[in-house]
């Protein structure tokens, strides 16, 4: 329930009309330590509903709603919003409720793609987790290798064009002249190695 007076004498008489015999009026927001809801929760018993004014004084989050309807459906109990289409005693709260619970895996995967997507680019642009930092770029190796079949540059014009060791012009002709040894690169990024596009 709010904290507001107005708004809690509201609150309180929606409760009442809609049946409700005990009410819980959290102080705090609903960040952090909920100590009338714990009550609330400790207080029910298999059959009993679990009544709010509106979802979002239950939780501040799709997570965190998801996670306490699945306790209380654990416990045997039902959940009621007074002022959303959300009744988990009813077909049709079942229904809302699996909605809620596929639009919150699909913005999991979302995140998930656009922090993926975030590294790719990154690792693209040379940096790097962990291990030595790549000499150059995936833009200087391609140039670097289209200067040497060019067959004007040797290895120690392309080592100081390049601003690299000569062993890094060996190892970045070598693995464009060997694709299948791509997957080198990225060696020890299971997730990312998928995302990667093979040397060119």
């Amino acid at each position: 329930m709010s904290t507001n007076e107005q708004e809690t004498r509201l609150q309180r008489d929606a409760l009442r009309r809609a049946g409700v015999r005990q009410v819980f009026a959290e102080k705090t927001s609903s960040v952090g330590a909920r100590p009338e809801l714990q009550r609330a929760l400790a207080s029910m018993k298999r059959g009993d509903v679990l009544v709010v004014w509106k979802m979002d004084r239950l939780a501040r989050s799709l997570k965190d709603l998801l996670s306490l309807l699945e306790r209380l459906e654990g416990m045997g109990c039902s959940f009621r919003s007074l002022t959303e289409p959300v009744d988990t005693s009813s077909a049709i709260g079942e229904l809302v409720l699996q909605i809620l619970g596929s639009v919150a895996q699909f913005e999991r995967r979302l995140i998930r793609e656009r922090a993926i997507a975030g590294q790719v680019a990154a690792y693209q642009r040379g940096v790097r987790w962990g291990g030595q930092p790549r000499v150059l770029s995936d833009e200087d190796a391609e140039e670097l290798v289209r200067c040497k079949r060019s067959g004007y540059f040797s290895n120690e014009q392309l080592s100081e064009m390049f601003g690299c060791s000569i062993s890094t012009v060996y190892r970045t002709w070598w693995l464009a002249e060997n694709p299948s040894a791509a997957k080198l690169r990225t060696r020890g990024l299971p997730v990312l190695g998928a995302y990667m596009s093979p040397i060119k």
